[in-house]
């Protein structure tokens, strides 16, 4: 081939690219869509998961200031008597302590966390919390009915300075007057400051604190010190404090456990349409290699050099990724600007409330995705292009020479070793409490089950032609169309499968999603059903710290009119570990005989074997983040000692993804002296009726501090909040779904359209228009079914991986497996709808020449 340099070799190089492009533009956006929907949603969630927990780390580090040492309580407050002591030691230039407490507003549903400080030490250290009051009398600062106001918080209360807020303070109320803002605190963070001691009198807090922070004496060894304090607090006042430095290992580790695997199994999820995408463009490359094979072999008789047209393939997969990453870079910012200014940095999920993050575009991240979307795509044409500069030119001028030039796809061992991998990474343990391992066996499902396509289509159609040949061998008259439909599809399975790679990918994904989805609702809502067994519950009216019912209300609330039985509970956090999130203790009425009454119960109850210990039970999470078996024992901080705990079983708790362990309330009053509830579950009398009982606890002297609520309406609420949490989940679901059906319909049209001279020979030796269009719709028909039906399987074997794999591993609780089948039923009526009408439309435009242009080539 002469050419006249390498200015020539690039003219062609565009003229081929843009030709083909201009030749199939459907197909092309159709590719260059599902690439940039992948990036869009993979940087979106990336930029709103970094903004939501970069502001939530700041805000958590705003609280401590400019301390160099923290000791806080593995209780929420512990006795002030510590702080004497830890101001007096030597190396400690200032210790300030700390109250913090979830005030409860009547009515909400999101209490104000109020810090009580010392403001003479806090100056030195949490400058930033010092309060500006609004009089010009600076000793408001100290009043015991001083509160001030982040700006956040303000807006969020609808008041001013010179305003007032309720809390409530057990089934009372408490009133405190805004008396300034805090001017330095940062954008979104809801919070509230008072002086330490008109906070603890004012919320029955007195001697307690939550933490002392510690700014050292220059040239003190912080690391020295820290540990020399640690060893000495560890000795004097075993499992009751922690020491620890603001924003190290164990904090950072903290705070990223408590939205992690929330976060990641969010990208991956995003990166599905990327996924989908990948299989697109082979789709779209590998059907523009077969059309265009007799053009590459005669530009290779030309002269060409094989590793040029290997070139020439490969940049066009490469602009079809860079396009679409481009794309997808803009969106992906766009996404996330309008996410966290319209649904907040948690997507609904509450891991991060109370912060009002702003989206950052970083160069690194972006670059990683551009980068991601340009190596799908890459990796997605990377076969076709192989086969494009391997092809012989001889062989590859002659028409019909396709199926033989994808042969090569048929082979299942690759395939076949890649679901013996996808088997064998299920089994493995998760890596740094990720499933990373569950995500490479789906990955590892989906590259093997459309490896395996051509395989499974050549088996099965050919298995349907010879049934087909068999029943129709007596007649006189053979059916035309299904006949060389079948005679088609069971000769050209190479081609069937490149069909089929899109239809599989997109429906298998959104099987194991939708089943995923449908398996952890319908077991919330079992587990929901299991766990409200009264007809009947009552709580003090709001969150938060502050509210609760005293001994003499819950008596009253037993004596009320037509309260056959009640059951209390006390909710309260406690820490295990330094570097997790605090788990929740629930003291409840329970019968230890029959737990299961008041708990589901996964596995069998284990008898008392360690003497005469209270007994526990822990839930799913709590058993797996810290490695508890029913049978041992659990040590438990309770009023300032560590108290040992037989575990007598473990329960399913969807509520509480960093664990949760219940005790009996009679044993956690024994030895707190803590006797005020949160809940009550109310059975009422057979003759009484549940409006009758709402109305008689209303009317009792505290009746309008406690909201009465049915099952049946908290059932409701738990499962829209599931929803919300899942909203993000649904709209991927959607965008598999969608990016499927436009990659059957590109896929459909590409090789209805390049088989005109198939079609025009067909015309040649009788066979009407009709005909050929009835061919067309029943071949589409017949490839989507199959892919629906090979997709299903897939789709549910990776279900499996999703329900006993990804989500133990992730979230540390285990589900019931449920079939959503009238979603899955519609999408694949869709589908198979789709993919008729695309081979028909298509057909028509193939057929709009006459059959002598047609086949004018082959002369």
């Amino acid at each position: 081939m002469q050419t006249s340099g390498p200015s020539s070799l690039q003219t062609l190089s565009r003229w081929l690219l843009l030709g083909e492009w201009r030749a199939h533009p459907v197909r092309t956006l159709t590719a260059v869509a599902a690439i940039a929907v992948g990036v869009a949603l993979g940087f979106a969630i990336h930029l709103i998961n970094a903004a939501a927990f970069n502001e939530f780390s700041a805000a958590v580090q705003s609280l401590s200031g400019q301390a160099d040492v923290q000791v806080s309580g593995t209780e929420p407050v512990f006795d002030e008597a510590i702080y004497g002591r830890l101001a007096a030691r030597p190396g400690v230039a200032i210790a300030s302590p700390v109250l913090e407490i979830a005030a409860s507003l009547p009515g909400g549903t999101q209490p104000l966390k109020i810090v009580g400080l010392d403001v003479f030490r806090a100056g030195y250290i949490t400058p930033d919390l010092i309060g500006a009051p609004a009089s010009s009398d600076a000793a408001d600062t100290l009043a015991d009915d001083a509160l001030f106001l982040s700006p956040a918080a303000q807006r969020w209360l609808g008041v001013q300075p010179g305003d007032r807020v309720t809390f409530q303070r057990g089934t009372g109320e408490l009133t405190l007057r805004v008396a300034g803002s805090l001017q330095r605190a940062r954008v979104g963070q809801q919070l509230g400051v008072m002086d330490i001691g008109a906070a603890q009198w004012r919320f029955d807090r007195v001697g307690k604190l939550s933490r002392v922070d510690l700014k050292l004496r220059d040239g003190v060894d912080r690391n020295a010190f820290q540990a020399a304090l640690a060893q000495e607090l560890a000795r004097d006042y075993p499992g009751r404090f922690q020491v620890g430095r603001p924003n190290d290992a164990n904090q950072e580790s903290r705070n990223s456990n408590l939205s992690r695997a929330y976060r990641v199994n969010l990208s991956v999820l995003a990166l599905v349409a990327l996924f989908t995408g990948a299989f697109l463009v082979f789709s779209t490359q590998a059907l523009s290699v077969m059309r265009r094979r007799s053009q590459f072999a005669l530009l290779r008789v030309l002269g060409l050099e094989r590793h040029r047209l290997l070139r020439q393939v490969l940049i066009e997969g490469a602009c079809l990724g860079v396009v679409g990453a481009g794309l997808g870079i803009a969106g992906g910012y766009g996404i996330a600007a309008v996410a966290l200014r319209f649904f907040g940095g948690d997507l609904g999920a509450g891991y991060f409330a109370g912060v009002q993050p702003q989206v950052q575009f970083t160069p690194v991240a972006a670059f990683v995705y551009f980068a991601l979307g340009v190596g799908v795509a890459l990796l997605g044409c990377l076969t076709p292009a192989w086969e494009a500069a391997r092809a012989t030119p001889a062989i590859a001028l002659k028409s019909g020479a396709d199926e033989v030039a994808l042969r090569r796809l048929t082979r299942p061992w690759p395939a076949l070793a890649a679901l013996a991998l996808a088997l064998l990474f299920s089994r493995l343990p998760p890596v740094f409490e990720l499933p990373v391992f569950g995500y490479l066996s789906i990955a590892l499902l989906l590259i093997g089950g459309i490896a395996l396509m051509p395989r499974i289509a050549a088996l099965a159609f050919r298995f349907a032609h010879a049934r087909w040949t068999a029943a129709t061998a007596h007649r006189s008259a053979t059916p035309a169309v299904p006949t060389l439909t079948l005679a088609r599809l069971a000769n050209a399975s190479g081609q069937a499968g490149i069909a089929l790679g899109g239809v599989l990918s997109s429906f298998s994904l959104m099987v194991a999603m939708a089943i995923m989805v449908a398996s952890f609702r319908v077991s919330v809502d079992n587990w929901i059903l299991q766990v409200l067994p009264a007809d009947l519950y009552a709580r003090t009216a709001s969150a938060g710290g502050t509210s609760g019912l005293t001994p003499r209300e819950q008596e009253a609330i037993r004596q009320a009119p037509g309260i056959a039985r009640a059951e209390f509970l006390r909710l309260r956090s406690v820490s295990i570990a330094p570097d997790r999130p605090n788990v929740a203790l629930l003291a409840r009425d329970v019968d230890p005989a029959a737990p299961g009454r008041s708990m589901v119960l996964v596995g069998d109850a284990v008898p008392q074997t360690a003497g005469n210990l209270p007994l526990a039970w822990v839930s799913e999470a709590m058993a797996d983040l810290y490695r508890i078996r029913a049978g041992t024992t659990l040590d438990l901080p309770l009023a300032g000692a560590s108290r040992p705990f037989f575990v007598a079983g473990i329960w399913r708790d969807y509520a509480r993804v960093n664990g949760a362990v219940a005790i009996a309330r009679g044993d956690y009053v024994r030895l707190t002296g803590d006797a005020d509830v949160s809940d009550a579950a109310l059975w009422v009398t057979k003759d009484a009726s549940a409006a009758r009982v709402q109305a008689a606890l209303k009317a009792l002297p505290f009746g309008a501090a406690i909201d009465v609520t049915a099952p049946s309406e908290i059932r409701a609420l738990s499962l829209r909040i599931f929803d919300r949490s899942f909203a993000v989940t649904y709209l991927l679901e959607a965008i598999a779904i969608v990016i499927g059906l436009f990659g059957v319909a590109a896929t459909f049209s590409a090789q209805t359209l390049a088989r005109s001279k198939e079609f025009g020979m067909l015309r040649h030796i009788g066979v009407t228009r009709r005909q050929i269009l009835g061919i067309l719709a029943l071949e589409g028909g017949a490839l989507t079914a199959l892919g629906i039906a090979t997709g299903f399987v897939l789709g549910w074997a990776i279900s499996l991986i999703l329900v006993h794999v990804v989500n133990p591993q992730s979230f540390h609780w285990t589900m019931q497996m449920h079939y959503p089948w009238p979603l899955l039923v519609t999408v694949a009526a869709a589908l198979l709808a789709a993919s008729m009408l695309t081979a028909l439309l298509s057909g028509r435009q193939a057929l709009s020449g006459g059959p002598i242009r047609a086949v004018r080539e082959d002369w």
